[in-house]
């Protein structure tokens, strides 16, 4: 054991000085530092369109998604509801992702983004025009909701594997972490109008407002044009022979198994927080939906305000290392919001847990990135898209049953301690860890 420790940290030092880290030699070294490098992905046009039009279209999302279980748990007062409002909108995604990666790796990524946001936005537009018409029914409501879920399915593995195509590879990964920033943004500007929307005008125009944002995405996604051009897939091979092909792929490289297993944590373990706030709003701290709002918005705020530590060392700092930190911080985080006593201290846990978020995503969203071939990206996002979306409903659904049983606090700080021990034991593998920091699609080298 101490001869692979030993053996590990000489590989990483390695690395380190080839990338430029602390007392670096190498190419990364020459690399600017500061606010300006992180941000570097935004100095090109096509990028900036598709971060401000995701920006504005993540917003509305988070403004239906806060709005959706809040309507269902003031029509039913149970927590299971909104357990299932979870479960309908991304259950869809983790049935539908094989065929959502094998049409992005098959047909052009921006057709398709087109398509489904386009598809989206009826979708919006309907759950606006049903309440409005006053059919205040749970079963339509979560019937919608899982529309979206569906079309979301097809959506989400083009639209990961869509963003590396808009800037250089010098710029990836400052564009992957910005790309996460924006939905950490919109989690954070969503959420804050839906308190405000849903105290003064009510969820009808908060459902509107979705409706209305996806317009921005649709424009961004018309005008941007990628400046790599994208390889479909070719052969004759049908949608399961494609995703097999996915999991060979990813079985031979850990780091990309490692990231996919961080994701599933976050999603079962510590992304249903997210959807608790509306229980522990209403129930446990007794507040109104501004509380609410400022809950929800809180955790985007956390990760807006890590999101450019983590863009400017990102060729300075190894993602082993940043998920060894970032996923025991973030546990810990989920855990003190559970045994928060009021919701000032809840915001405060919550400013955490959503920059342990981001930094655990993001980073092994990074290394994904890194580590695929082009060819099959689209593929190996599904499967990590599939991983997070089964662990995210599943884990809410989970949570919500128990928590009407034993009681919000005592649940969501009962996940946060199971993750942190999850943690603490992958910190304690750098064999594991350290594979997030491969550059190359090489497979791993066998003895």
């Amino acid at each position: 054991m101490n001869t692979e420790r030993a053996d590990v940290r000489s590989e990483r030092s390695t690395e380190l000085r080839n990338l430029g880290g602390p007392g670096g030699t190498g190419p990364a070294a020459a690399l600017p530092g500061g606010f300006r490098h992180g941000m570097r992905a935004l100095r090109h046009r096509d990028f900036r369109i598709f971060f401000a039009g995701a920006l504005v279209s993540g917003s509305g999302s988070w403004l239906q998604n806060l709005t959706v279980p809040f309507v269902l748990f003031e029509l039913t007062g149970k927590s299971l509801w909104v357990g299932l409002a979870g479960f309908a909108q991304f259950i869809p995604a983790f049935i539908l992702g094989p065929l959502g990666g094998s049409i992005a790796d098959r047909y052009n990524r921006r057709t398709v983004l087109l398509i489904t946001q386009s598809a989206m936005a009826v979708a919006a537009f309907a759950l606006w025009g049903i309440w409005a018409a006053g059919w205040h029914d749970r079963w339509l409501i979560l019937t919608l909701t899982a529309a979206t879920g569906v079309i979301s399915g097809f959506a989400i593995p083009s639209w990961q594997a869509f963003v590396p195509s808009l800037v250089p590879k010098e710029d990836l990964a400052s564009a992957i972490t910005l790309n996460s920033t924006q939905f950490n943004a919109a989690r954070a500007i969503g959420p804050a109008l839906a308190g405000l929307i849903l105290a003064t005008l009510g969820p009808a125009f908060a459902f509107f407002f979705n409706g209305v944002s996806f317009l921005c995405v649709i424009a961004a996604v018309w005008v941007v044009r990628p400046l790599t051009s994208q390889r479909p897939a070719t052969g004759r091979t049908g949608v399961f022979s494609d995703f097999g092909d996915a999991l060979r792929y990813m079985n031979q490289r850990t780091g990309l198994k490692v990231s996919v297993m961080c994701a599933v944590l976050v999603a079962f373990f510590g992304n249903p927080v997210t959807q608790f706030t509306v229980v522990f709003a209403e129930d446990v701290y007794n507040a109104g939906p501004r509380v609410l709002g400022a809950l929800a918005a809180t955790v985007g705020v956390g990760a807006v305000l890590i999101a450019p530590f983590l863009s400017t060392f990102d060729t300075r700092i190894p993602r082993s290392e940043v998920v060894r930190w970032g996923l025991p911080i973030y546990a810990l985080a989920v855990t003190a919001f559970g045994l928060a006593p009021s919701w000032p201290f809840g915001l405060a846990a919550l400013l955490i847990v959503g920059g342990g978020f981001l930094a655990v995503i993001a980073t092994t969203n990074t290394a994904i990135q890194l580590i695929v071939t082009d060819q099959m990206r689209g593929r190996v996002m599904a499967v990590r898209v599939m991983g997070f979306t089964l662990a995210f409903p599943l884990g809410a659904l989970a949570q919500g049953v128990i928590a009407d049983l034993w009681g919000p606090k005592q649940t969501v700080a009962t996940s946060g301690l199971i993750l942190l021990a999850v943690a603490l034991y992958l910190a304690t593998r750098p064999s594991l860890l350290s594979t997030l920091d491969n550059v190359d699609d090489k497979p791993d080298q066998t003895d």
